[in-house]
């Protein structure tokens, strides 16, 4: 399994950042982003009154999403491969690789919150609309596809961004202090003494490679081969 480690300085400089549409295809996607953010938003309570637990419902949900894209790509990906009898140049594992960090984010919030039965009925049907939807669009529109991740993880670092603002001016004073989940400590190799700020540090700065490596993917033609090596990502 990939286990993303970084130096504590680079984890500080992560901001969000925006990619400005210049083809259709990534205008396309960032309209549809802005209007599923503002969907999402409503639906998990998302304001400037957080507490951690209205962030760990809006984690728990993002997440359960956010680990669809990979999977689908990589799947298609491959079974594109074994159909054509051709190599696919490198692009499923880095796919794969995806899918499994978002999972990981996920498992790692679990330990901090359990589902109610409503919420988890949401969830399977937020997945059974949104992978269908996504494989669909996948094949006969990759490009789009990576360009709406890569918007969606410009999204998803301003959440965090907001999630660590509120740690630090005190809003959630408990994650202040409170140690992350063993799972999470494991995961990201944090150092002893960390706290969940140093946890969604380490989110974050996932999220901003995931957004840099699917802007990057929507730029290229799909038989391209993959500029990121196996297990690594190269930040800008």
């Amino acid at each position: 399994m990939m286990r993303p480690v970084y130096a504590s300085d680079y984890l500080e400089k992560v901001k969000p950042t925006h990619k400005p549409p210049q083809k259709m295809h990534e205008k396309v996607a960032l309209a549809a982003i802005q209007v599923a953010r503002k969907a999402f938003d409503l639906g998990t309570g998302y304001g400037p009154n957080m507490t951690e637990a209205l962030w760990l419902r809006r984690f728990l949900f993002l997440e359960t999403v956010a680990g669809v894209p990979g999977m689908v790509a990589g799947m298609l990906r491959h079974m594109r491969s074994l159909r054509t009898m051709k190599r696919d140049k490198g692009w499923i594992h880095t796919l794969l690789e995806e899918a499994e960090n978002e999972r990981m984010h996920l498992l790692t919030f679990l330990e901090l919150k359990k589902p109610s039965l409503l919420f988890r009925m949401s969830v399977l049907l937020a997945q059974g609309v949104f992978f269908n939807a996504y494989m669909a669009s996948y094949i006969l529109f990759p490009k789009t596809c990576h360009a709406f991740i890569g918007y969606l993880e410009e999204e998803a670092v301003k959440t965090y961004t907001h999630c660590l603002e509120d740690i630090d001016s005190g809003k959630l004073k408990n994650w202040q202090t409170q140690p992350p989940p063993s799972i999470g400590k494991m995961y990201w190799r944090l150092p002893e003494g960390s706290t969940m700020r140093d946890l969604i540090l380490a989110v974050r700065a996932d999220e901003a490679c995931h957004s840099y490596v699917n802007h990057k993917f929507s730029e290229m033609k799909p038989d391209e081969s993959n500029p990121f090596e196996v297990g690594t990502v190269h930040l800008p």
